[in-house]
């Protein structure tokens, strides 16, 4: 039986199968190489969606704006200033109304609660842009990464590095767990994810040959791993005064050329950007004015490396998010 999510949200990687992803994946290959080839697929023609954007992006915006444009669909963009939503209107009330006016919603913010009663009320497909717990649509383009560079994914190590309680790191965490892959979370002892999700995870493994493994070793979460990953160490929406316990915590965890060297031979950097590997950004330069460090999760040699696959995996974003919204409007 053929694989159908049309009419269903995308709020997590723990809603969907295994074959229900492998889908999302394949459909993602064929419109990059629809994209690539100048093939016009204009297959939601008439159809209109709205994004909601509490916290900002380059990528997820650019990402959902370009891809309901080939797609053929009027695409509105509405920022924290630009909605009543929470102020003078209830979170409910705006579902509604948004409802009846698009055909999909996209929501990027803060708390998972907000994307689930989005979709629980407007009766419209609801797509996760980012939580504070999950960040479903990263993901695909994440694994669409791994796919190109090795084909098959099944039984390959992905290693995050840094905070592995992040949304980043959790959804990993699941489709690594879906897809029978080996996922390690590698960083401080008090920073691993929650061990109910922990746990689901690995009851999915026992069903998908995936391995979950947590360790504050940095050799042994390098060692073997097909796929070194990290994230900013102070995620968006965060208090400021927390970057000198961060520092503190995980520069122990910054991958680097000794870092990358302990991996496999043919291992590949991905990381979901921003990134502060440099001093060309205010925050770089403030981090190094402030504490010394001219980079911070990843070294500017790594990400400019010949190992690093970042800008494929920005690129791929466009790919995923454009399957998501053709798979569940069409």
């Amino acid at each position: 039986m053929g694989v159908n999510i049309r009419g269903r949200s995308f709020l997590k990687l723990l809603d969907f199968t295994t074959d229900e992803i492998k889908y999302l994946l394949a459909l993602s290959a064929d419109f990059k190489a629809m994209k690539r080839s100048g093939v016009p697929h204009r297959y939601l023609e008439g159809k209109n969606i709205v994004l909601l954007f509490e916290k900002t992006s380059t990528r997820t915006r650019c990402a959902f704006e370009t891809a309901g444009y080939d797609l053929g669909m009027g695409v509105t963009f509405l920022d924290q200033n630009s909605s009543q939503m929470g102020k003078k209107e209830s979170l409910r009330d705006t579902a509604n109304v948004l409802g009846r006016m698009y055909d999909g919603i996209e929501y990027r913010g803060y708390e998972q609660k907000v994307v689930e009663d989005l979709a629980k009320y407007s009766g419209v497909p609801v797509w996760n842009g980012l939580t504070d717990d999950f960040h479903p649509t990263q993901m695909l383009a994440d694994i669409l990464t791994v796919q190109e560079e090795f084909g098959q994914i099944r039984g390959r190590k992905l290693t995050f590095f840094g905070d592995a309680r992040n949304n980043v790191a959790n959804s990993l965490m699941v489709v690594c767990a879906k897809l029978g892959m080996h996922y390690c979370a590698c960083g401080p002892k008090e920073q691993m994810p929650k061990p109910e999700l922990v746990e689901e995870c690995r009851r999915i493994a026992q069903e998908t040959g995936a391995v979950i493994e947590l360790t504050d070793d940095v050799r042994k979460g390098a060692g073997n791993a097909s796929v070194l990953y990290t994230d900013i160490w102070v995620s968006m929406g965060e208090d400021p005064s927390l970057w000198e316990e961060r520092i503190r915590l995980l520069k122990p965890y910054q991958i680097n050329a000794e870092v990358m060297a302990m991996a496999a031979p043919d291992a590949v950097f991905l990381h979901c950007l921003p990134s502060f590997h440099d001093r060309n950004t205010t925050v770089g330069e403030d981090i190094y004015q402030r504490f010394g460090l001219a980079c911070m999760e990843v070294t500017d040699d790594v990400f400019y490396g010949p190992r690093s696959r970042v800008f494929d995996e920005a690129e791929n974003r466009q790919h995923t998010i454009k399957a998501v919204m053709y798979a569940t409007l069409k």
